[in-house]
């Protein structure tokens, strides 16, 4: 996985993504705050869009790393965002910045397991990277099965989960569509900023979907910069 300022990576590196172990040694000896992918202003027009701040409407973010995201959503007015990685090291150094911030909450959890918390739970759901970190170990399918069978379990009806990826339409969608969900598809470009300013398309714009992804080359671009944005609405059968 490759993001804007992240330190150089090997193969073996990246294996060791879905594993506490290195995230715990990562922010040892790392602890400067760093945001995967993209910042909160560029993102926040498409989160507004999907699921504007409402009073006792919790949010989940997975694999939160020391990620300033969450304080950007509660300062945009959202009141109730629990956090969770799989790094003990992380989560004590947050929960340590954040103790006089009642609306962040922070928990040390495997987002494969999520146990702890009953099913529909959520109205929300936010992944910046966390699938693409399991998907480059081992057992990546597996993993990534897991993963969204928990997210999808953790949802309330109608939630959304939005996951923020460098995975085209061919490799993502095969992914998501184990599970019941109406998807969309938009596309944010690829800035070190993060700054929304800058950005020449709207975010808010989805991007027409086939069943097979096929569309979005001729909609973005064949060599596009881009990072990919799924909007995972669930849909329950009765």
């Amino acid at each position: 996985m490759t993001a804007p300022n992240a330190p150089p990576t090997t193969t073996t590196t990246t294996q060791a993504y879905g594993e506490s172990w290195y995230w715990d040694n990562r922010y040892a000896h790392d602890p400067s705050t760093f945001d995967w992918y993209q910042k909160y202003p560029s993102l926040a027009p498409l989160l507004r869009l999907y699921f504007p701040p409402t009073p006792h409407h919790p949010i989940l973010v997975v694999g939160c790393g020391n990620s300033a995201f969450s304080e950007g959503l509660v300062d945009d007015g959202y009141d109730e965002v629990v956090n969770i990685d799989i790094s003990s090291v992380v989560i004590e150094a947050m929960q340590k910045k954040y103790a006089n911030r009642p609306q962040l909450k922070y928990m040390k959890m495997d987002v494969r397991n999520m146990s702890a918390f009953d099913t529909r739970s959520f109205s929300a759901v936010i992944d910046k990277g966390t699938l693409d970190s399991l998907l480059c170990g081992h057992n990546s399918r597996q993993n990534a099965g897991k993963m969204l069978e928990e997210v999808w379990r953790v949802l309330k009806d109608k939630g959304v989960y939005i996951l923020i990826t460098y995975g085209s339409p061919a490799y993502r969608l095969p992914l998501l569509k184990d599970l019941s969900w109406t998807i969309k598809l938009h596309v944010i470009e690829k800035l070190a900023s993060g700054n929304s300013s800058h950005q020449t398309t709207d975010i808010t714009c989805p991007i027409p979907l086939d069943v097979n992804g096929g569309s979005v080359e001729g909609a973005v671009g064949m060599k596009a910069d881009v990072h990919y944005i799924y909007v995972c609405i669930k849909v329950c059968w009765l």
